[in-house]
């Protein structure tokens, strides 16, 4: 598809990590790979974030180093919404494409639309936030199953999350061994991986951020007891390092134990030809073709038949259906098209 008419696009980043970032920051990676394509399809893109920034884009740094040490704080994050607010009055763009939680806040004060992208959950509080903002901001899912929890809320449509593919090393040939890659918490259920490989007599190698105290607290008590014999964990592994282990293990497992709304990883694993054993919650039905680039099971019982079974499947299929759906030029035809869509019905309301 073509590109359509130009657009000048002022894209928010959350403020925590360098863009793309050297490690953990899955938000990050995605918004710097957008703002690059964007720029090829010939949009005038700013990107608004902290620290520094790797973009074809003008970039404008909220902060001269990211405050990553500071995650979980809310002041970085309102401090980050206020300045980017003063920017993009001075930029004047024709959309601004927001990925804060804070940022939304600011959307009523302009006169252009503000597109959203929920990248977490929209039950409970963060659905209410959503719900409260009305139609001052519009809203993009990054998949279907995440929409359906709140389908009231002011949605413009869905587009996949999407990864650079090429920058994703793919193997044919695979180790022995299975692979759990992501944070310490139990929503990513590291201990029934544990178990499923244990379960099916296979080495598993865990790789995961373990930087919060919660996450620090959940892995003293449910997952160091686990290790030892044939339970190996890695530490946090950096963009290089996620890379290689992805590319070599003969599976992923990732036994989600909530409604994720996406789970990027999942994507990660397939572009290196690497099949994915997940459960069927949240977007996991939409991301992994069962049968064809993992399995998608009801319950954990299944999983080390499963882990098995993932040695037949072919890693050609993985890639290509990456390539397919999540590639990042797929997700920026996406969203341009939903800028538009948005600028449509902002020009339609002004009416």
């Amino acid at each position: 598809m073509q590109p359509l008419s130009p657009l000048r696009v002022a894209i928010v980043a959350p403020p925590w990590y360098d863009l793309p970032p050297h490690g953990y920051g899955g938000i990050e990676a995605l918004v710097a790979d957008l703002a690059g394509a964007l720029v090829e399809r010939g949009h005038d893109v700013t990107l608004i974030g902290a620290g520094k920034a790797d973009t074809p884009g003008s970039f404008v740094a909220t902060y001269p180093t990211a405050p990553s040490d500071r995650i979980g704080e809310p002041l970085p994050e309102i401090l980050h919404a206020a300045a980017a607010a003063r920017e993009i009055a001075r930029l004047n763009p024709h959309i601004v494409h927001d990925h804060t939680l804070a940022g939304p806040l600011m959307a009523a004060a302009r006169a252009v639309p503000t597109l959203v992208t929920v990248h977490g959950p929209v039950e409970g509080e963060l659905g209410d936030y959503y719900r409260a903002l009305g139609d001052t901001v519009y809203l993009a899912g990054i998949s279907e199953a995440q929409r359906t929890h709140a389908p009231d809320l002011n949605w413009a449509g869905v587009v996949y999350n999407g990864i650079d593919v090429g920058t994703f090393p793919f193997r044919r040939d695979k180790e022995d061994w299975v692979l759990w890659l992501g944070r310490f918490t139990p929503d990513k259920g590291p201990d029934l991986a544990i178990e499923a490989a244990r379960a099916a007599d296979r080495r598993i190698v865990l790789a995961g951020k373990l930087t919060e105290d919660a996450e620090r607290q959940y892995f003293a008590e449910c997952v160091e007891p686990l290790l030892g014999p044939g339970v190996e964990y890695v530490g946090e592994a950096d963009a290089d390092r996620k890379r290689d282990l992805l590319a070599r293990a003969r599976c992923l497992v990732f036994p989600i134990q909530w409604e994720e709304p996406f789970g990027l990883v999942m994507v990660e694993s397939m572009a290196c030809g690497t099949p994915v054993v997940t459960l069927r919650r949240g977007s996991a039905p939409e991301v992994v073709e069962d049968g064809v680039t993992g399995f998608v099971l009801p319950d954990a019982a299944g999983m080390p038949e499963a882990i098995e079974a993932a040695g037949r499947l072919d890693p050609c299929a993985c890639r290509a259906h990456v390539e397919r759906r999540f590639d990042v030029p797929v997700m920026a035809e996406g969203y341009e098209r939903l800028y538009h869509r948005v600028l449509d019905e902002a020009t339609a309301r002004r009416r």
